[in-house]
Parts: C-alpha cells; sequence; structure tokens
C-alpha cells in the first residue's frame, strides 16, 4: 500500500487528491495550513487519513510531514496572479521557497517521488499555439516567475540529488470544491455562483481571452498516473489540460443557458499580469503518462452544477 503526502490537502485540487487517494486505498496524510484551504473539504474522509497543519516554509513541519512517505504532491500554494502582483515578495516565500523547503525535507526522508503543481502561466503571452513544453518559458507575472523557479528547483534534484520529480502544467482547472468567494478561485466557479444569486459576472477585457478550462478529474487522473509512470519521466514537465481552448464570452454563455441566466456580463479593463489566449499541446502527456481526457468542458460544467 502506498504512503502518499499531498500538501495543499484541504484546498480545492488537493482534497480532490485526498479523496481519490483514500479511495484507492493508499495511507493518507494531507498537509495545508489552513489560509485558504477548509477543512469541510476533507470532512468525508477525514477519519481514514492523517491530517498535519503546518506551513510548507516550516522546516520541521515539513520533515514531520514528509517522514515515512512514498510520493509528495506538492498542490500548497498561494495560486493567484493577481496576488503575486500585489504582493511579489509575499507570494514568493509560500510558492518558491515553500517548494525548495518540500524538495530538500522530501529528499531527506527518502521520498520515491515528488510530483509538482506547476503552472500554464510559465508560458507568458508567447503567441504560438497550442503551448508545448519545450517551448522557452516566458513568464509575466511574479506568480508565474515563482513556478518556473520551482519546475527548475525540481530539475535540479533530480539531476544533483537523484530525487525523482515530475512537473504537472495545470491549465484553468475547475470543479467542485472551488470556493466561489475565495481570491484564489476559478472564473467559472465565480460566473456560477453570481449566476445563481442572478447577479451579473465580471469579465476583464472583452471577453475574448481564452482559457483551456480542465476540469479537476483530469488533474487527479495526472497525478497518479505521474507518480506510477517509469523512471524515465523523472525530470520531465507535462501540460494537464484538454487540448481545447474556450473563450470567456462563451464560458458566460455556455453556463448561463445551462442555468437559464439571462443577463450580460460586466466587462472591466484587462488586469495586469493576465495572459491573453492559452491552449495546450497534450501530446507529451498523453505518449509518455497515458494521459487521457475523461471529463471534457461541457461535461465538468454538468457536473459542477449538479453538486453545487
Amino acid at each position: 500500500m502506498s504512503r502518499v503526502l499531498i500538501t495543499g490537502g484541504a484546498g480545492f485540487i488537493g482534497s480532490h487528491l485526498v479523496h481519490r487517494f483514500v479511495e484507492e486505498g493508499a495511507q493518507v496524510r494531507a498537509f495545508d495550513n489552513l489560509s485558504s484551504g477548509n477543512m469541510e473539504n476533507l470532512a468525508a474522509v477525514r477519519d481514514r487519513i492523517e491530517f498535519i497543519q503546518g506551513d510548507v516554509q516550516d522546516a520541521e513541519a515539513t520533515a514531520a510531514a514528509c517522514r515515512d512517505v512514498d510520493y509528495v504532491f506538492h498542490e500548497g500554494a498561494i495560486p493567484s496572479v493577481p496576488k503575486s502582483v500585489a504582493d511579489p515578495l509575499g507570494t514568493d516565500s509560500p510558492n518558491l521557497r515553500g517548494t525548495l523547503q518540500m524538495l530538500e525535507s522530501a529528499r531527506k526522508a527518502g521520498v520515491k517521488r515528488f510530483i509538482f503543481a506547476a503552472s500554464s502561466a510559465a508560458y507568458g503571452n508567447n503567441p504560438v499555439l497550442p503551448k508545448r513544453e519545450d517551448m522557452i518559458p516566458e513568464p509575466v507575472s511574479p506568480y508565474a516567475v515563482q513556478k518556473v523557479a520551482s519546475e527548475l528547483y525540481m530539475g535540479s534534484y533530480a539531476q544533483v540529488f537523484g530525487l525523482q520529480t515530475v512537473a504537472l502544467r495545470y491549465f484553468n482547472i475547475f470543479g467542485v470544491r472551488q470556493d466561489p468567494t475565495s481570491q484564489y478561485s476559478g472564473v467559472l466557479a465565480r460566473f456560477i455562483s453570481l449566476m445563481a444569486k442572478n447577479e451579473c459576472p465580471t469579465i476583464f477585457g472583452d471577453g475574448e481571452t481564452s482559457r483551456d478550462f480542465t476540469h479537476v478529474d483530469n488533474v487527479v487522473q495526472a497525478n497518479l498516473l505521474a507518480a506510477s509512470a517509469p523512471a524515465h519521466v523523472s525530470g520531465r514537465v507535462y501540460n494537464v489540460a484538454t487540448g481545447h481552448r474556450v473563450t470567456l464570452n462563451h464560458a458566460f454563455a455556455t453556463i448561463g443557458r445551462i442555468m437559464g441566466f439571462e443577463g450580460k456580463p460586466q466587462y472591466q479593463p484587462e488586469r495586469e499580469g493576465d495572459i491573453r489566449h492559452s491552449v495546450a499541446d497534450i501530446a507529451r502527456a498523453q505518449d509518455e503518462l497515458g494521459y487521457r481526457v475523461t471529463v471534457s468542458f461541457e461535461d465538468g460544467l454538468g457536473k459542477m452544477l449538479r453538486k453545487g
């Protein structure tokens, strides 16, 4: 039976990983400082996991979290471009230093493999589509820089210390347990929450900004595959997405149609650091990890609305 550690385990993506590994029969340890995570996300499995409240920047806490663990899934971060623009130093410490601290604790604990939640923000505003992993990173926001630098640390620990690492570049993840009131939440959760109250959501820019919206079930699958893949994937980076892009206007219209919402969005100026277009090439993950898109954008919205 595998022993797994999930940082950010009480958060959106982390809690989905916790639930899935419990279903798989793994010994699960969740680690979270609860700054944005919520224990309600773990309520259904709380008696079947070990939970440690701690911070990824704390050497003692991360050492305790990594002890006797086979696999680390590092989801803990402040995943916000606007927050990083407003407070570059305050977000750098948990996002970059926190990743380095986790890597060091995992190495010392003899962890078999370290899977990292990287970001599609690494590609920046490079107009070339789709985004491929062999493209030179062009991070724009401090958040993107923090994630790219973390990827470099991942590669360093793989080459210098022999710690097997895999970085998964997430593209705009959505699904159940995204908190629509959180400043870190995805746009789809906010759209749904506001439409349910018959309020008009805000779209920054003209609405033709596009994203590769990816349901969280696809992300969970990618993490499991990254943990079980052969050793030659160590040190590699993989896109986790659908390979299809959707504009914010289309997302708004689709959700509005499903929910019977007849209002119009409120358009505001674009935010600094935001990327115009994003869509992934997922061939590498398909070929090397066996990744497959199991939940489409429309099906994912349906799941989100049914359970929300």
